[in-house]
């Protein structure tokens, strides 16, 4: 597994850029809230902890991972956001559905940053068990969702500075 050894929550904080000027985006897929919701908690720490502050973090709730992208588009359209965190947890099932939605929200999430070009950034755990997407939400192997964030602020500064 590739975070196998490797702790998701993880940052050097001498690394990372302040975020006081940002204004930050995070859409979150209700499906497998039990997990989403620790990607999300870890998204809106790591943000806040790195200066960030809450009036400039903008959630939105959307159903599922497949409309993450779209949330984003309207997002970026809608509010002044330097960049948005896409979070979601598709697990693995007996169906094809599982790769239709898991092509479609990357294939989507990755547009969605090159139109409008600023960070999309793709937090969604594909795993395929249940248990493997919370020890990626705040368990064992940490939290995407705060790698994530962590991405998002670094590719709004990477931006500012070119």
């Amino acid at each position: 597994m590739a975070t196998e050894g490797k702790n998701l929550s993880y940052y050097d904080k001498a690394s990372i850029p302040n975020g006081a000027n940002m204004t930050i985006g995070i859409v979150v897929s209700e499906w497998n809230h039990n997990i989403t919701n620790g990607l999300l908690e870890g998204s809106i720490a790591a943000l806040k902890d790195n200066g960030v502050l809450e009036e400039n973090i903008h959630v939105k709730w959307v159903p599922g991972t497949f409309e993450l992208a779209l949330a984003a588009q309207h997002m970026f359209e809608r509010v002044m956001v330097d960049g948005i965190v896409c979070l979601g947890s598709v697990i693995q099932g007996e169906t094809k559905h599982f790769d239709f939605v898991c092509h479609g929200a990357t294939q989507g999430i990755m547009n969605v940053g090159l139109k409008y070009d600023k960070p999309a950034i793709f937090g969604v755990l594909t795993d395929n068990t249940e248990q493997q997407g919370i020890d990626r939400s705040g368990g064992k192997h940490g939290n995407k969702g705060i790698e994530c964030a962590i991405a998002c602020m670094k590719m709004i500064a990477l931006k500012r500075s070119l």
